[in-house]
């Protein structure tokens, strides 16, 4: 009996039904292997066109257009993008769809080469693939310039990289010409320093480095900056590099012998460092009772003059130095001084001339006066006798006759020494205002011996740079206590101010809890002073090299790091260079590994200076400016079809 067509209808109805359930659920039951949108976009941009075309000559537009396969855009381009010669007014840089315009504000020059350098900022909209390096390039006359200059830019004083400076060339060899004249030709560095100068005309050059803050292509004064006299001349010839290319992480495929053509110089080092500010000019005098202080920008050899119009300053002051010897302190001999409000000075003294930088003489005339006037302090006083008046009576009225007279101001001296120390140390004294009598009888020193204390023989320094700060030294025996005594009254300050007994109570710790470096720098003289570091960049000591040797004692064990300076003025401290003088900073070495120091060990280790190049001395681990990552596509597809478990 034939089948109703309804009937069949519904049985194919009921099949698509079914067919369509059992999909649903093996997608569901696998939901990895449903649809998702296909696989990632992980090709860079392709140029399809520039307008003008890349390389063009006798070319009069100063706007240039680049045309993609998709949607790009520009990182960083005020950090990466790079236009030389360098351009006074600020170029546009924009980006629209599928498109990069550069249009240069500044009149173009002629018979020139015009260089866009991308580096890696652009990159592809949606997955953000890098173009790679890409320079863009063309020539206002009959030919291209093609020469390039490359390097490295480090901190002078601790030969970090420095990252995003300017590089700059002057044909101009003048010295001036870094100060009054814009650059030739510019490049920036990236984080490991590096620069690549290109488009470079065949001549003669000198090249600086500049953290140019006002965006004029000279140097101004406070600017980081780098120079050597070191003439540069572009030069190239052809060569062969080896690529490998890798079969996977272990075994080479291929080593393919590629031509190329190689510029030099590729090896110029600047270092940079930022001068001192040495004009000087008085800041500030500041007067509190006991003494006064005068603040400059910068230090002088030449001691300033005081001549009192009001008072009569022979000999009325001790004066001491800051380290930096810009801050003077003036402490009053006379108490009569003290107690004046009012101080008128001449005061004479080097300053510097802002429109020449030549230094001269100068007189200020100088009323100094303190914070709280005399009267002021004295009614304070009146007060605090008071309160102790009125304590007196209340303690009288409890039967405690024990403090019958008001109490004093001492001159409160403070002792360092840390509780214990390591044999080479010493105890620091250090007091609120000069001594006008310091009894050294008054000091004693205990060593323990036994159950008992013997005193001990001692010598006692004042700094030369400060009335205020001694040094107290021992023959200190190991893992042995000591008692420091100061009698009361034995110092007394120039206000009159006498101090009280004072007990410290310390010990010298085992020789057998420290380590010894000793080390041997054949090529360094009396110059040079080796700074031992800890990981954080901070030094731990210092000494000056003598016979061609540095040796430290009594190390606490840790890993140390190693710098060297060579201390041309024998301060003590490295300095920067200055321009004008045609002087560079103090050289700068790295120990190229760190040293390992271990309790009750001695090291011996010899020191080349020049085994590295000094791009490659700071070890790694405490380069505080890393390398730029290398961009390269993010490889998702790889990604996607490992969790799928292809």
């Amino acid at each position: 009996m034939p089948s109703h067509p309804h009937s069949s209808l519904c049985i194919i109805a009921s099949l698509v039904y079914l067919l369509l359930s059992a999909v649903c659920m093996v997608s569901c039951a696998n939901p990895g292997s449903g649809p998702d949108g296909g696989p990632y976009d992980e090709t860079p941009p392709k140029i399809v066109s520039m307008s003008p075309a890349l390389g063009g000559i006798n070319e009069k537009a100063r706007k240039v257009t680049i045309a993609f396969d998709e949607l790009i855009k520009v990182e960083n381009a005020q950090e990466k993008v790079t236009i030389s010669p360098p351009q006074i007014e600020m170029p546009e840089i924009k980006t629209s769809g599928k498109r990069i315009s550069v249009e240069l504000m500044d009149s173009l020059k002629p018979n020139t080469t015009y260089t866009v350098d991308f580096s890696d900022a652009i990159v592809d909209s949606n997955e953000g693939n890098p173009l790679g390096n890409f320079t863009y390039f063309f020539s206002t006359g009959e030919r291209l310039d093609t020469m390039e200059v490359a390097g490295h830019v480090l901190e002078a004083g601790n030969l970090e990289p420095v990252k995003g400076i300017l590089v700059g060339l002057h044909s101009n060899l003048a010295d001036s010409a870094f100060t009054h004249l814009p650059f030739d030709r510019v490049a920036r560095t990236d984080g490991s320093g590096h620069f690549s100068i290109k488009g470079v005309a065949p001549g003669t050059y000198r090249i600086y480095a500049l953290k140019d803050m006002d965006g004029d292509f000279k140097y101004t004064l406070g600017e980081m900056m780098a120079f050597t006299d070191r003439e540069i001349k572009p030069s190239s010839f052809p060569d062969i590099r080896h690529d490998t290319l890798w079969a996977d992480t272990t075994h080479i495929d291929t080593i393919l012998n590629v031509r190329y053509t190689h510029y030099l110089p590729d090896d110029v080092v600047l270092l940079a460092f930022t001068e001192k500010n040495l004009s000087r000019q008085l800041i500030k005098a500041q007067r509190e009772p006991e003494y006064f202080r005068t603040f400059f920008t910068a230090p002088s050899t030449i001691e300033p003059k005081v001549r009192g119009l009001n008072f009569n300053a022979e000999g009325a002051f001790v004066v001491d130095r800051s380290a930096g010897n810009d801050t003077l302190t003036y402490w009053l001999r006379d108490t009569t001084l003290i107690n004046r409000d009012s101080l008128v000075i001449a005061y004479t003294y080097e300053a510097t001339n802002d429109s020449t930088h030549q230094n001269y003489l100068q007189t200020d005339t100088l009323e100094l006066v303190p914070r709280i006037p005399f009267e002021r302090r004295q009614k304070l006083k009146e007060i605090e006798l008071a309160k102790w008046k009125k304590g007196l009576e209340k303690r009288h009225r409890q039967g405690d006759f024990t403090q019958e007279q008001p109490p004093t101001d001492p001159l409160r001296l403070t002792v360092t020494t840390r509780g214990s120390f390591a044999p080479d140390q010493n105890v620091r004294i250090t007091l609120p205002e000069p001594a006008a009598r310091l009894d050294t009888s008054g000091i004693h020193l205990f060593l323990q011996v036994d159950s008992t204390y013997k005193e001990a023989p001692f010598r006692l320094e004042r700094s030369s740079l400060s009335h205020l700060d001694y040094t107290l030294r021992a023959e200190w025996r190991p893992r042995q206590e000591y008692v420091l005594n100061v009698d009361s009254a034995c110092i007394e300050g120039l206000s009159g101010k006498v101090n009280t007994t004072h007990d410290t109570k310390f010990s010298i710790e085992s020789e057998d809890k420290y380590g010894s470096l000793f080390l041997i720098i054949p090529e360094a003289d009396t110059t040079a002073v080796v700074q031992l570091m800890t990981a954080d960049n901070r030094v731990e000591r210092q000494v000056r090299v003598k016979n061609g040797r540095a040796d430290f004692f009594y190390l606490r064990p840790t890993d140390y790091y190693l710098r060297l300076y060579t201390d041309l003025n024998h301060n003590f401290t490295w300095d920067t260079g200055c321009y004008a003088e045609g002087r560079q900073a103090e050289r700068v070495y790295y120990y190229p590994q760190k040293l390992t120091v271990r309790a009750n060990w001695d090291i011996e280790q010899t020191w080349d200076l020049n085994a590295l190049p000094i791009t490659q001395q700071k070890p790694r681990e405490i380069v505080k400016q890393k390398a730029d990552a290398k961009k390269t596509p993010k490889n998702r597809n790889a990604e996607r079809l490992r969790q799928k478990g292809r």
